[in-house]
């Protein structure tokens, strides 16, 4: 599916992937999508029948199951399989433990004695030496596991604190652990002495090795307490630990215990609007000042880093799409990332054959380009000290408090209006996220509840068994005004919104969504198809998602959210939305 040579040793580099046409016309249907060659012209070519075709609908655990080698299953159409292969796998016991109990003081769910015991006899032997490789428990692992108790015992509510099963098998395991365990994980586990009862006095003497740890243990102790941290202590913290820097895969510098204690003890007594902004900007100036773009609008797509699993993502052709009338986008993410480790703009981007090592300046070149008009830039290119701590992510589990604040980033700046969209899942971060984005002073801002909580907001109908929270299609948002009536926020007057936009309403008739299923390129075939003119659900979503956004941050000539609608479609029917994203491909590796 994709060109297995490099652009430099191959006459073509990205080949073409089937679309099944609903062209009732066969000599007009369209077989195959568009390959570049190498001097940037573009073609067509029917695509041969290909057996590995089958493996690329295979998810992770089928190969497993299969009992494929490593190597059969580096399959680039699959999500999972974009995973770098050096980092090392946590032990998958504890971690279930840790999706369990390392969450907010309303989700957690104790686990059973049977559970707890399995866990910490795990623990017990991985620090002893007894397990091996992929069976050894990280030391991120331990910190997380141990924070999320601590935290629990606490701070938490009675329903949530320890269960009596949880009880009777720390009170069995901690005598013997206590012997084994390193001191930084004692005192995660016990930082006062208090908790197990046993007269502990590591845990109250403990201050860390060095001045970095230092520093973090003291905001540890506040954490682990239930307690809350100012904007320069949790900045001090992140610029002291980070980048992460590894030796051997093991890192150096600062106990990988008392991080992963520290990022997930934050978001488990949810974060405080300083703690968010602390987050959000600590590492603006990593690189220098941002780059300026010459264009008068710019969006900044805030998706999920850790993409999507089930569901077709539309950003990147929704980009295409808005770049044809004159609305800069710029996007950012990761190849991979943890915990759902789906389907990302990235992958997409490499997939099809784009560089994805862009520097700033060289996006910023792009999003000037009249030709492109939008980008995608990698954290591992904008944030290298953020871009370290993926594999301690994996191995914390659930989502820390950069999960919400790398979506409210401002990678490039522009000469004209910004906006930011960002997506959302959970009730109560709607909020704060808006709050980031005036912190960031743009023109406008808008997170949508999208499917999976990304950004692509759905036509299906709403189901009448709603969970509990804000429905699918749920928009909250503010526009720069002039106004008397407006409300003012850091020095800019805004008009909030808030709605839940229904398809029907825009003309849009009801249709599942289009399933994906962690496949890189079903999510392609769905978008370029609908790029081609091919009608249909993946269609609907990228005019509405188009549409929708222009409308709602106010964008030039979408006050009537009608024509908003007709100009994207007018934008995909010429072929113009193709055609840029086509440029996209050729222009990134033209760049120097």
């Amino acid at each position: 599916m994709r060109a297995l040579l490099s652009p430099e040793s191959a006459s073509l580099y990205f080949t073409s992937i089937n679309i099944v046409s609903r062209d009732p016309n066969p000599c007009r249907s369209r077989t195959s999508l568009y390959f570049l060659k190498r001097d940037g012209g573009c073609s067509l070519i029917r695509r041969k029948p290909r057996s590995t075709a089958v493996k690329a609908v295979l998810d992770s655990a089928t190969i497993e199951e299969l009992g494929l080698k490593e190597s059969d299953m580096r399959n680039p159409a699959i999500s999972s399989t974009y995973r770098r292969s050096m980092l090392p796998k946590p032990n998958q016991t504890v971690l279930e433990a840790q999706a369990r109990i390392c969450t907010g003081p309303t989700q957690t769910r104790p686990l059973s004695e049977e559970q707890a015991f399995k866990v910490l006899d795990t623990i017990l032997r991985s620090v002893r030496g007894e397990l091996k490789d992929e069976e050894q428990v990280s030391k991120a692992q331990i910190g997380a596991f141990f924070a999320g108790m601590t935290i629990r015992a606490n701070s938490f509510p009675e329903e949530t604190q320890w269960s009596e099963g949880e009880r009777r098998a720390m009170n069995l395991f901690w005598p013997l652990l206590l012997r084994a365990l390193p001191p930084d994980v004692i005192f995660i586990a016990d930082p006062e002495g208090s908790i197990m009862g046993l007269g502990n006095s590591v845990g109250p003497q403990f201050i860390g090795n060095g001045t970095t740890e230092m520093r973090l243990v003291g905001a540890l102790r506040e954490i682990l307490a239930g307690g809350h941290l100012g904007y320069e202590e949790v900045q001090g913290v992140l610029k002291d630990v980070l980048p992460l820097k590894f030796e051997d895969g093991k890192s150096t510098g600062v106990s990988e215990s008392l991080l992963s204690a520290f990022l997930i003890g934050q978001r488990m007594i949810r974060e405080t609007d300083r703690e968010l902004k602390a987050y959000c900007l600590a590492f603006d100036d990593e690189l220098g000042p941002a780059p300026v773009a010459d264009v008068s609008s710019l969006t900044h797509y805030g998706e999920p880093y850790d993409g999507n699993t089930r569901f077709f993502r539309s950003t990147l052709f929704v980009a295409a799409v808005r770049s044809c009338y004159g609305e800069s986008s710029l996007l950012h993410g990761v190849e991979w990332m943890p915990p759902k480790g789906g389907v990302t703009e990235e992958q997409m981007l490499n997939f099809m054959g784009a560089n994805t090592n862009l520097s700033l300046h060289q996006a910023k070149e792009l999003i000037e380009d009249e030709e492109v008009g939008f980008a995608y830039i990698s954290q591992r290119e904008a944030r290298p000290s953020l871009y370290s701590l993926i594999g301690l992510r994996e191995h914390i589990k659930k989502r820390p408090p950069l999960a919400t604040t790398e979506k409210v980033q401002q990678f490039i700046r522009a000469k004209g209006k910004e906006s930011i969209v960002a997506g959302f899942y959970h009730e109560g971060y709607e909020e704060p996220l808006l709050m980031l984005m005036k912190r960031r002073g743009v023109h406008s801002g808008l997170v949508v509840k999208g499917e999976e909580g990304a950004l692509s907001m759905t036509t299906r109908l709403r189901s009448a068994s709603m969970s509990k929270g804000f429905p699918v299609n749920y928009c909250s948002g503010f526009r720069s005004v002039v106004t008397e009536t407006a409300c003012k926020e850091d020095g800019v007057s805004h008009q909030s919104f808030r709605l839940e936009v229904n398809a029907m309403d825009y003309g849009f008739e009801p249709t599942d969504t289009p399933r994906t299923d962690r496949s890189v390129s079903k999510n392609i075939e769905l978008g370029l198809a609908a790029l081609h003119g091919q009608k249909g659900p993946a269609y609907d979503r990228i005019v509405l998602n188009a549409g929708i956004v222009d409308h709602l941050l106010g964008c030039d000539g979408a006050e009537d959210v009608t024509i908003a609608l007709d100009r994207a479609r007018e934008a995909i029917d010429s072929g113009k939305a193709l055609k840029k994203l086509l440029n996209y491909i050729t222009v990134s590796h033209k760049l120097k």
